[in-house]
């Protein structure tokens, strides 16, 4: 189909004037995500505050002048209905951010009320068949709450982004065997996007070659490879005193397109979804990280 003859789809972003959100608009815009065919509608959700109501605004003003052809039409609100309506996809970059001084279970309560209700919303007046990527931390527990509150969308159209790791891992290793990143595929991320990630190379390849024939150093495995994934976005933390922001666009558009597109043959990726049913002895009702294609 040409792209004057393909419909558009609606893509929602929750928390759009945060800095991912500002990365990951030209991702969406210039056909990266969703193919260079696909004409599309955004509607960005942030506060309903004045604030940031403006700055939403610019956003907008931007997003005119980069003239991207296969942008349809942009919606600006506050009000989570609006944005939900008719959503073929949403990207839930909005969450309560930890603050200093706060524990966990603080941070659990503020996001599960926030992702039981749009959760409720998503399943009274987003497309039946939306697909729904978390990205707000804690995303695995976020991704959870909003599933079980949207009893009418399948399971399986909710997932949480541990891309954004698996990304991570690839590099690490391409930089370690001195490869080309083409060169690196299949590392798996199990678990929780959090330090409780296991990054395992067990099944990844380097030139063809398994990756630790390739790099034969256990050490170097254990003691700093592992670490670093599990640590890596506290280390942008500190260098930036902001957080992964560039990575994390590149790796939303990746799960994103991967999900809709498909993976190449023999090639599997990293998202966390739904447990229930699988092969590999996890509990189910978890949304955990598996190998996916």
């Amino acid at each position: 189909q040409s792209q004057m003859s393909k419909a558009p789809v609606k893509i929602c972003i929750t928390g759009a004037a945060g800095q991912i959100g500002y990365a990951l608009l030209p991702h969406i815009c210039s056909g990266k995500m969703f193919g260079p065919d696909q004409p599309v509608i955004l509607h960005l959700l942030d506060l309903n505050v004045e604030g940031v109501q403006t700055c939403l605004t610019g956003v907008k003003m931007e997003l005119e002048d980069a003239i991207h052809p296969l942008l349809k039409g942009v919606v600006c609100t506050g009000d989570a209905s609006t944005a939900f309506t008719g959503a073929d996809f949403v990207i839930m970059l909005g969450a309560f951010p930890r603050k200093d001084g706060m524990e966990r279970k603080d941070l659990l309560t503020k996001n599960c009320g926030i992702f039981k209700e749009q959760g409720e919303l998503l399943n009274t007046v987003a497309s039946k068949s939306v697909k729904v990527l978390v990205v707000g931390n804690p995303a695995n527990t976020n991704c959870l709450i909003a599933s079980e509150c949207a009893p009418n969308i399948p399971k399986e159209n909710f997932s949480a982004l541990t891309r954004l790791d698996h990304n991570r891992a690839l590099g690490q290793l391409a930089i370690k065997a001195n490869a080309s990143l083409e060169e690196v595929h299949n590392s798996i991320i199990w678990g929780n996007h959090s330090s409780t990630q296991y990054p395992d190379i067990n099944h990844a390849t380097i030139k063809g070659k398994p990756a630790k024939e390739v790099i034969d150093d256990e050490a170097w495995y254990t003691g700093e490879f592992i670490p670093c994934i599990q640590k890596r976005g506290a280390a942008i933390i500190a260098a930036r005193k902001l957080s992964s922001a560039l990575s994390a666009a590149q790796a939303i558009s990746d799960h994103m397109h991967d999900w809709v597109l498909g993976t190449p043959p023999g090639k599997y990726v990293s998202m966390a979804v739904s447990s229930t049913g699988n092969k590999y002895g996890v509990a189910d009702g978890l949304i955990y990280s598996f190998p996916v294609s």
